[in-house]
């Protein structure tokens, strides 16, 4: 019997996910699909009970529901309970059980690059849902130090003191970093900021960076932000948010299967779908 697994969310037509993994079903032999359900806000609880009694055998979860989702469930993985969303569901014998490989998977894609993590200073910019992903998951593999800006200090003050990792963080208002990002080994750039149609802003303003900086920025559209873009011109290394989508996605796949899949395929495939290449 084929197995389903799909992605919930609102809106759900612009996501790639499900060329993404009914290639890599395909290309694994495994006789499965994967399709994307539109779910809105407030039937979130209707559509889960759904895909439960169904069998539904996992399924991925977008915005806006990575939080709303949590008590709906059997369990959750205790990484996902400390950053308080979760992106994948696995069902296992009738329960539902909940991860987030949002963070692992940008903290794989970073060791994809050859970086060593616990030597490098990192500035996380922005204190949104994405940012507490990647801060604690990078504090879980053993960062000495992570420092957070955002444009609201509370907000950036209330990640550091959620963080069940220990962790060095100093936090800062974006005015402030500016002043110090000549400092860092390790930019992460976690905001919506510069995504498209809004391409021409940034989040941060910088005119030197220290050398061998390397800049990461979880947007995938465009392929290179005004961020990126600046921070290539003076020198630094860049990746730009293909990587963390693709090892998010494979993480996911690894769980529902038991496979670590091809990353260098489901690369392929969505900068097919974008249309672009990666940094």
């Amino acid at each position: 019997m084929k197995k389903v697994y799909g992605v919930i969310g609102d809106p759900i037509g612009h996501s790639m996910s499900p060329v993404m993994h009914n290639d890599l079903f395909e290309h694994n032999e495994i006789d499965a699909t994967y399709l994307a359900f539109h779910v809105k806000k407030g039937n979130l609880e209707a559509a889960v009970t759904g895909l439960k009694a169904l069998g539904v055998s996992g399924f991925n979860v977008t915005v806006p529901h990575k939080t709303d989702i949590i008590p709906l469930l059997d369990d959750i993985d205790p990484l996902a309970k400390a950053i308080g969303a979760v992106n994948t569901v696995v069902n296992t014998n009738g329960k539902l059980i909940g991860f987030n490989t949002d963070g692992r998977g940008f903290v794989r894609a970073l060791l994809n690059k050859g970086l060593s993590l616990t030597e490098q200073k990192v500035l996380v910019i922005g204190a949104g849902g994405a940012a507490r992903a990647i801060y604690f998951s990078l504090a879980e593999a053993g960062v000495k130090e992570i420092d957070v800006c955002n444009r609201t200090v509370e907000k950036a003050l209330s990640l550091k003191e959620a963080c069940p990792f220990s962790v060095e963080t100093k936090v800062s208002s974006i005015s402030e970093a500016e002043k110090t990002i000549v400092d860092y080994d390790l930019l992460i750039q976690t905001t919506s900021i510069g995504m498209s149609p809004q391409v021409d802003d940034t989040p941060i303003r910088f005119k030197a960076l220290k050398t061998n900086c390397f800049a990461s920025d979880i947007i995938y559209n465009p392929l290179e932000t005004k961020f990126l873009k600046e921070a290539k011109f003076i020198g630094a290394s860049i990746q730009n948010g293909v990587d963390m989508f693709v090892n998010q996605g494979a993480l996911a796949f690894e769980i529902w299967t038991s496979i670590f899949p091809d990353t260098n395929r489901m690369t392929e495939n969505v900068l097919k779908q974008l249309g672009g290449s990666s940094c």
